[in-house]
């Protein structure tokens, strides 16, 4: 396989998460428990034989910078493979300048300085499973000059509205890129995953920073769909965009099914992340669990049914934990009555009360919080 330096994305300006955002970007975001989502690209890259790779972070640092440490957890483990995590230091007051083109463009040494012929660019917000080697593979055949990943959905109209969809002619050429406005159900989303030769990705970064400060590498490659060989490859199984609260709530209960779980959780295919030393769960005589994911280092006396539970997490007897995801170190006291609740890390609901959403419009309890 041809060396590809892989690159992790932050997400865009168009995307936000409420609530659970204003603590940490969404790639730090905790998912299933007791991975983040950050770690289900790295893996897909330290799996396909990527070992450079460079993580991109626009704002909230601390808890990812934390989180990817040296990136050992990753197994990139040879003597020239290295985690690079890298910032765009563009002051300006207006967010739409502080965009993708503009790290890249500010971290060009260290792009350049790559001992890479092509580069993989992944977003840190989408969680699925790629082999990147065949993919590159499939780029390097076909001739293409860009080759870009997307995922064809039968639910357009009502699901991925922040997302970007691939128009393609029949041979998989991409005409051009736009946003889902939701006027159809059947789209070729756009999975913001890019394969190029690096030189050319150095290239276009330094043309969008002369057509426009705000341009960001979608728009340029964009504009470049007619001058360039610009073609798409396919993608099948898991597939989740968080793009939004809701999105967040339901890949997270997607993957309770344990069917669908096998599409991502693999054993040829490991998901790496950083690990805590801690004891088992504990589940004591008054508990009843169904249908749940439970992290280690809890407690459990109360009744959890069709939930997330994250690691050290304390729900006391009596309590009702139904359709609910619980950051870490989440208390539920006595009596308390949780559904259809994103509850984050370290909130405590001490009081005997129910806290009840529709599933379609999931309640945020937020972070630190006492209920």
């Amino acid at each position: 396989m041809e060396r590809a330096l892989g690159i992790i994305n932050f997400s865009g300006n168009h995307i936000w998460v409420d609530g659970m955002q204003d603590y940490r970007p969404i790639g730090a975001f905790s998912f299933l428990g007791r991975y983040r989502v950050i770690d289900f690209p790295i893996s897909n890259m330290t799996n396909s034989g990527i070992d450079q790779i460079q993580v991109y972070i626009q704002r909230k640092p601390r808890s990812l910078v934390e989180h990817l440490g040296t990136g050992r957890q990753y197994n990139i483990n040879s003597k020239r493979g290295n985690l690079q995590i890298l910032f765009s230091r563009d002051r300006a007051e207006n967010i739409l300048y502080k965009n993708d083109v503009a790290a890249f463009a500010e971290n060009m040494d260290y792009i350049e300085s790559a001992n890479c012929n092509y580069v993989i660019i992944a977003p840190a917000y989408m969680i699925y499973v790629q082999d990147y080697s065949e993919a590159l593979e499939s780029h390097i055949q076909s001739g293409a000059d860009i080759s870009l990943m997307y995922h064809a959905v039968d639910n357009a109209k009502e699901h991925y509205l922040s997302c970007n969809i691939l128009n393609l002619n029949r041979q998989k050429g991409v005409e051009s890129i736009e946003a889902n406005r939701g006027t159809a159900k059947n789209r070729n989303i756009f999975m913001d995953t890019y394969i190029m030769k690096k030189e050319l990705f150095m290239d276009l970064v330094k043309q969008a920073r002369k057509l426009s400060s705000m341009y960001t590498l979608h728009d340029i490659v964009n504009s470049k769909c007619s001058e360039l060989d610009v073609r798409a490859i396919s993608h099948h199984g898991y597939f989740a965009s968080i793009t939004d609260f809701k999105s967040y709530y339901d890949a997270n209960m997607s993957l309770i099914n344990f069917k669908t779980a096998e599409e991502v959780f693999q054993d040829e295919w490991p998901v790496y992340t950083r690990t805590n030393d801690s004891c088992p769960t504990r589940y004591f005589e008054s508990a009843t669990v169904k249908n749940s994911v439970v992290s280690n280092g809890c407690l459990i006396e109360g009744d959890l049914e069709n939930s997330v539970i994250g690691r050290g997490c304390t729900i006391r007897k009596g309590a009702v934990i139904r359709n609910c995801i619980l950051l870490p170190g989440v208390t539920v006291g006595k009596d308390a009555v949780l559904e259809n609740q994103v509850v984050d890390k370290n909130a405590r609901i001490i009081h005997p009360m129910e806290i009840v959403a529709s599933p379609e419009q999931p309640g945020y309890i937020r972070r630190d919080d006492v209920v």
